[in-house]
């Protein structure tokens, strides 16, 4: 009974960080609209994260409405604390700057590819530390993730390399693999309401400081535009549920490779509302991907059963 309850709290926390990957994986349409418009890119993520920081604030309301007041330890930092708004705010913040900061030397394709290696230093780095084992079964579920994303975006080549795209995008792809096993950290003695709350509000002070200086928090073209961008805040503030939720049953190898799925929803998302054709990569490719999904389902053998 206790494996078949394992198996399906499995089941859930995978499911949830597939959602939450589609979640992410539609916000990026929603920023091309935005930019197309005239929207800063400043401008549109302060208002993002706003939107979500006040969703998640409701909602947080409404759950624990009429439910007596949680006694804080002290040993625990509320989630309102700088430091905790820093961390949990300011990781996302810079994640999201660099990803988006190599698109201006980099193709969108190659980009992405180059982005999500960021399951292969979650492994090697959950592997240095030793914090979960790495057995075949998860290396060839990140060989399928990887390989997936190839198939669907295209190798890049030499010629497309730009030396400083390429270490603004793996910069990134490494801020955020480190970054994965921070949230993990935050989750113990805080629910994952009180770990939202801080990346969404840490996110909107971060592009706060950045969009009002610069003047365009603002600078809204038309109601289009600010509706693509608070329209990514509600998006967010369920994505950021998601990953929680499935990072704290999964942990950080699974999770990661887990949300390779949100390239293959947004090149599908691209082909309903974009009208763009399915070529072959993307069927191979989300193929693979949905195969590393899959074969993530199998349990872990222990250590002594490896070595019988």
């Amino acid at each position: 009974m206790a494996s078949s309850e394992s198996r399906a709290a499995l089941w859930r926390g995978t499911l949830a960080v597939v959602v939450s990957a589609c979640c992410f994986g539609s916000i990026s349409p929603l920023t091309v609209i935005a930019t197309d418009r005239g929207m800063a890119l400043e401008s549109i993520q302060t208002w993002r994260y706003f939107t979500s920081a006040v969703l998640v604030m409701v909602y947080g309301w409404w759950v624990r409405r009429g439910a007596p007041p949680a006694s804080p330890s002290s040993s625990v930092r509320p989630w309102y604390h700088p430091s905790v708004l820093l961390v949990a705010g300011g990781g996302q913040a810079m994640v999201a700057t660099l990803a988006l900061a190599a698109l201006r030397w980099l193709p969108a394709a190659t980009a992405s590819f180059l982005f999500y290696t960021y399951p292969a230093w979650v492994t090697v780095i959950s592997a240095v530390r030793g914090l979960e084992p790495i057995d075949r079964t998860r290396v060839l579920a990140l060989l399928l993730a990887l390989g997936g994303i190839g198939a669907m975006v295209g190798a890049p080549s030499a010629a497309s390399l730009s030396p400083i795209g390429l270490v603004v995008i793996l910069s990134g792809a490494l801020v955020y693999a480190l970054y994965i096993p921070v949230l993990n950290g935050l989750q113990r003695g805080r629910d994952a309401i009180g770990v939202t709350r801080a990346i969404c509000v840490g996110g909107t002070v971060c592009f706060a400081a950045w969009s009002i200086p610069s003047g365009t928090l603002f600078a809204i073209p038309d109601a289009t535009a600010l509706g693509a961008s608070m329209l990514q805040g509600a998006l967010a503030s369920g994505a950021f549920f998601g990953f929680l939720a499935g990072l704290r049953v999964l942990g950080n190898v699974r999770t990661a490779i887990t949300s390779t799925v949100e390239p293959f929803w947004t090149t599908m998302l691209g082909v309903v509302l974009l009208g763009q054709p399915v070529g072959v990569g993307t069927l191979i490719g989300g193929g693979a991907i949905m195969g590393a999904v899959l074969l993530l389902q199998r349990p872990v053998a222990s250590r002594s059963a490896q070595s019988s």
